[in-house]
């Protein structure tokens, strides 16, 4: 589904993705994981064209996404971010039919497709003419799922979508997003510092370190054979939170 094939990123003499060659399968969920500076956040706008690679490329369905107009590409591709970034001034309607204004829908499919999108992400439709200020932070990073999903793209890219929630709001919204997964058949890439995140949500890892992809592979393989004492640190956290608090509540974890 989604082919990436030596993409790299310089600038100037510093390169912050090299070489980076990835598959990920149709239906798939794959989180980039990894420290600050990896590479993880710059690898996943390569993907949409919102950072244009310095070499290599992707292709989507077989697609060289080089051979489509960036702003045709991103209207293909759903795309979610930490801070969410609605239009503070348009009401929540209007910022879920962004896309559907830009692929020029008629205004009766725009308001029924809003309504659609508004239902799967769990928010009711009283919402619809609220602004963006007036929503708790989980109603907004519902918004701008349904934003991504608006255009029934077939991929997703999520950069640090829960980041700034709280671990209630934020365990809600992890379950809404694989609901939707399964759902919609969607393909998506997870950017995320959490491993506990990665590990709940995603069918494949792939550590980046560096710029560089220095292994993918399930859960599983990567816990049971770390390419490096790197990847095995990243397995430890989890591992030794779940030691702590099992001894906090005494055996009951």
């Amino acid at each position: 589904m989604i082919d990436i094939d030596g993409l790299t990123r310089r600038y100037g003499d510093t390169t912050v993705v090299d070489t980076v060659t990835l598959q990920v399968r149709q239906g798939e969920l794959l989180a980039l994981v990894g420290g600050s500076g990896a590479g993880k956040s710059t690898l996943l706008k390569m993907i949409n064209r919102l950072i244009e690679p310095t070499a290599g490329c992707v292709r989507l369905d077989g697609e060289d996404t080089r051979s489509v107009e960036p702003h045709a590409l991103r209207r293909r591709i759903g795309y979610v971010f930490q801070g969410v970034g609605l239009f503070p001034h348009w009401t929540v309607a209007e910022n879920v039919a962004v896309p559907l204004t830009l692929e020029r829908w008629p205004a009766a499919r725009i308001r029924q497709r809003v309504d659609e999108v508004l239902e799967l992400v769990e928010l009711s439709a009283d919402v619809r003419d609220r602004w963006p200020a007036e929503l708790s932070g989980g109603q907004q990073q519902r918004v701008g799922v349904a934003r991504a999903l608006a255009a029934s793209p077939r991929v997703m890219l999520l950069d640090e979508p829960f980041g700034a929630l709280d671990p209630v709001t934020r365990d809600r919204l992890q379950q809404s997003l694989l609901d939707l997964k399964q759902r919609l058949g969607l393909t998506a890439i997870l950017v995320t510092h959490d491993m506990t995140e990665a590990l709940l949500l995603a069918d494949r890892l792939g550590v980046m370190r560096g710029g560089r992809l220095v292994q993918v592979g399930s859960p599983a393989d990567l816990l049971q054979a770390p390419a490096d004492a790197g990847v095995a640190a990243l397995f430890d956290t989890p591992h030794r939170q779940v030691r702590v608090l099992d001894r906090r509540l005494g055996g009951l974890a």
